[in-house]
């Protein structure tokens, strides 16, 4: 049975939607494995992406201690904190446990802080930022459109050769080859992006700023 367009096998209480994942994902720490997983929980604890929720038996559990310390939700109910150490580091309450969620399907499973850890991966690719929403698409085509970008009357910018991204939900970016950028009148800044699908990128300014 579907619900409000939730495909079967997902459940939806409060704010939060919990679904089965299909892909292998993967988190190390301190050079070490912390959690392999092919039964992954995606949980959109807020509506723009999910979370990955590992179940217990796919964590590596000795690297994980009790920290005493208490995450409240108030949809997801009380977590306990755990401190994850491995490769001669440590980190503090970076992993969660909801033991007495009123979701039964995440009671058994463990959270990561997705900064805390050093590295993600789904599949055999590197994630970043956060996991990426399956009911996003995101497509990279190639065009023949003429692009000319001005700031101040200044040509920054101009291509036949564009790359066009489409993603569901937001406008279509587009990427010029550097060859047809005018770097001399761009600096890099202090504004840096983070996207799971392009990485991490510095933001340059123009005559401007």
């Amino acid at each position: 049975m579907l619900r409000a367009g939730v495909e079967e096998g997902a459940s939806v209480q409060g704010h939060v939607r919990v679904e089965r994942g299909h892909k292998r994902v993967r988190v190390y720490f301190g050079g070490e494995l912390v959690a392999d997983t092919i039964h992954p929980l995606l949980v959109w604890e807020k509506p723009y992406y999910p979370a990955y929720y590992f179940p217990a038996g796919d964590v590596s559990l000795d690297l994980l201690s009790a920290d005493g310390g208490v995450v409240h939700s108030p949809s997801r109910g009380d977590a306990h904190t755990f401190t994850v150490r491995a490769g001669g580091r440590e980190v503090a309450a970076a992993a969660l446990r909801f033991g007495d969620s009123p979701f039964a399907e995440i009671r058994d499973t463990v959270r990561f802080d997705w900064d805390a850890m050093d590295a993600w991966f789904e599949e055999d690719e590197e994630v970043f930022t956060h996991p990426r929403d399956p009911y996003t698409r995101v497509d990279i085509l190639s065009s023949s459109r003429h692009v000319r970008i001005e700031v101040d009357g200044v040509t920054i910018a101009e291509s036949t050769k564009p790359t066009l991204l489409f993603e569901t939900r937001l406008p279509p970016r587009c990427y010029l080859p550097k060859a047809h950028v005018h770097m001399d009148v761009l600096e890099p800044s202090e504004t840096v992006t983070h996207c799971p699908v392009q990485g991490r990128g510095r933001v340059l300014v123009g005559p401007s700023g």
